[in-house]
């Protein structure tokens, strides 16, 4: 029975939410006007102060690369691997680097 009525009362209901919706639409619609940009110009009042001047942008120095996972430089690297892998296979990691 509940079923039976759940279609014409949800229909009422968007319906209804629908018409409500409408005299906002068309409040909203009547006090829009469209301006053009020759308007928009004549509109603005001219400022009698000239705008600040722009600062220069420093260049930076550039940075050594580094290694994200250890936070090591080249040579740091380069330095541990020589020393962590003496005596080890050349293969992997030690590849160059071992004796």
């Amino acid at each position: 029975m509940a079923q039976a009525n759940f279609l014409p009362t949800l229909a009422r209901m968007v319906l209804s939410l629908c018409m409500g919706a409408v005299p906002l639409a068309l409040q909203a619609n009547a006090n829009f006007t469209a301006i053009s940009s020759a308007e928009k110009a004549s509109n603005v009042e001219p400022t009698s102060q000239p705008a600040p001047p722009k600062k220069t942008k420093k260049a930076k120095a550039p940075k050594p690369p580094v290694n994200p996972s250890t936070g090591e430089n080249k040579s740091e690297r380069d330095k541990r691997l020589l020393r962590e892998c003496r005596g080890k296979p050349n293969a992997g990691a030690c590849e160059g680097y071992a004796s």
